[in-house]
């Protein structure tokens, strides 16, 4: 795919530079400051499970226990490990009942007290990260065997009933279909939940809750798939919202294969506290990068809002900024499915040569990044016949600029939740259109100097000026002014902001240790 578009190869390095340039305060900012989900996440690392009979996690009562005593700026490592010795229990889900019955006390350790327990701490959450490097070689021992799909890009299919066990069979059904990747989406306002839900469930609104057992439960499903179809089936879900850490650190124990982890999606159309999640992106990534987890960027979302011509170049801003904060976390190209989205009006004249062009340009700014190429969903209008042609166009645009993940489209899209009869039409499109054009991007290439030629350039040259502006002026003051989908967040505001902390003197992670040592 590269030099289709003749790009300016000193343009393209000074966008990232740029996009360095815009990072890395937010990465200071990460470096510098925790937040209870970080803490959680450590700690669920470390081995607490379960829930009190009201459903909290008792990951969430000790860790507010620590908090309530010490604060948060020092993390809870120590106090916690520091307690679990002074009480003489061998149990940290048991040391987290106790506290919530308010029958221990947490205090940071010093001296020989605090080297105890930062050597206990270390070796517990070890045992965790090792247990996440397990299901990594797991997976591609896996892979080896069964074999990845033939075709490029990976079909992904969305199921989300509710219902866990609605969705197994679901799932099942779609993969002999054709579907390469199955995301399970979450119950709607799951991102605003600050803890994780325990347990399999089987009520959720458009979407199943994301919890341990019900990533258990789908991975052992989708493995018997893989078994019977000699392929591996990929698994999706959700590392965002207020939990984003602890659904990263859960993934990599459950061995799912990729995740949707992307901060702004959080920040603009769920008003989640923008210091709170770039905190929270940092480390989860840092997982992923661990557990060989490809996540999934949200870019698509702002052209939900925003025009998509107008503001096509935000998207390639977000893109770079994102492989900048990935990198920075440890993520290699191959794990970077970073999005985009065929969301132009469709009655615009050339509508589908400005999506080819977009689509191109996305593809040799990051050669090596499987990219998520997503369907219209904004522009349709409840016609399933014009919307199943719409979809059509999607997947061949796919095909002509060699995405890396081709999430299907659904003709009912914004009618209604999609039927199983839906999803069958859907991939028909879908394998239609690989079969007869699948190798297609080995011989387009746009004209020199036309239309599609010109119209990246532009998109381009529009993204380095505003990532100088935002250089200029720092990311979260750009986020605060709407520069992204519309949607004005300030730093100060959002949920979550009461679960920052920034790093007192003491401030210790065995996990962040563990991971940056081998990053």
């Amino acid at each position: 795919m590269s030099e289709k578009l003749d790009l300016d190869a000193a343009l393209v390095r000074r966008a990232r530079e740029l996009a360095r340039r815009a990072g890395q305060p937010v990465v200071e900012l990460a470096r510098s400051h925790t937040t209870v989900s970080v803490e959680r996440a450590v700690l669920r690392l470390a081995g607490v499970t379960g829930a009190d009979p009201d459903g909290i996690p008792w990951v969430n009562r000790l860790v507010d226990a620590v908090v309530g005593d010490v604060g948060l700026g020092h993390g809870v490592a120590l106090p916690v490990f520091d307690a679990l010795a002074r009480e003489g229990v061998g149990d940290l889900t048991l040391l987290a009942q106790k506290a919530a019955a308010g029958s221990v006390r947490f205090a940071v350790p010093s001296g020989r007290d605090a080297t105890a327990a930062r050597r206990s701490a270390r070796r517990a959450t070890a045992t965790g990260i090792k247990r996440i490097d397990q299901r990594r070689a797991e997976r591609e021992r896996l892979i080896r065997r069964h074999g990845d799909p033939k075709q490029r890009p990976w079909i992904y299919l969305i199921v989300a009933t509710g219902d866990i066990y609605e969705d197994i069979p679901q799932a099942q059904a779609a993969a002999r279909a054709g579907a390469d990747v199955i995301a399970v989406i979450r119950s709607t306002g799951q991102s605003l939940l600050d803890y994780v839900p325990e347990g399999p469930t089987r009520e959720g609104f458009a979407g199943t809750y994301a919890t341990q057992e019900n990533f258990r439960l789908m991975r052992a499903a989708l493995d018997e798939s893989s078994r019977e179809l000699g392929r591996y089936v990929r698994l999706t879900n959700y590392a965002s919202g207020l939990c984003m850490p602890e659904m990263a650190a859960l993934a990599g124990m459950e061995r799912l294969d990729m995740m949707l982890n992307d901060s702004m999606y959080g920040i603009l159309f769920r008003d989640i506290n923008p210091i709170r999640t770039f905190v929270d992106q940092r480390f989860s990534r840092q997982v992923h990068a661990r557990a060989g987890i490809i996540i999934n960027t949200g870019e698509d979302n702002y052209l939900t809002t925003a025009d998509a011509v107008d503001a096509a170049h935000t998207v390639t801003v977000s893109q770079l900024l994102n492989e900048y904060f990935a990198h920075e976390a440890g993520l290699a190209d191959w794990q970077l499915g970073l999005g985009h989205a065929f969301e132009i009006n469709p009655d615009l004249p050339e509508s589908f040569r400005l999506e080819l062009a977009h689509a191109l340009l996305a593809r040799e700014l990051f050669p090596d990044a499987p990219l998520k190429w997503m369907p219209p969903t904004k522009h349709m209008t409840g016609d399933v016949f014009r919307g199943n042609l719409l979809d059509g166009f999607f997947n061949l645009v796919g095909a002509m600029t060699g995405q890396g993940i081709l999430l299907v489209g659904m003709m009912t899209e914004a009618v209604v939740t999609p039927w199983l009869s839906d999803r069958d039409i859907a991939l028909q499109n879908v394998r239609y259109v690989l079969g007869a054009a699948g190798g297609l991007h080995e011989d387009f290439v746009p004209a020199p100097g036309g239309f599609i030629q010109q119209r990246a350039h532009r998109v381009l040259g529009e993204a380095v000026e505003l990532l100088a502006r935002i250089g200029d002026d720092t990311l979260l003051t750009a986020i605060a002014d709407g520069t992204f989908g519309i949607m004005k967040r300030p730093a100060d505001r959002g949920k979550g902001l009461d679960g920052v902390a920034r790093h007192e003197d003491r401030y210790y992670n065995p996990a962040t240790e563990i991971l940056e040592a081998t990053s």
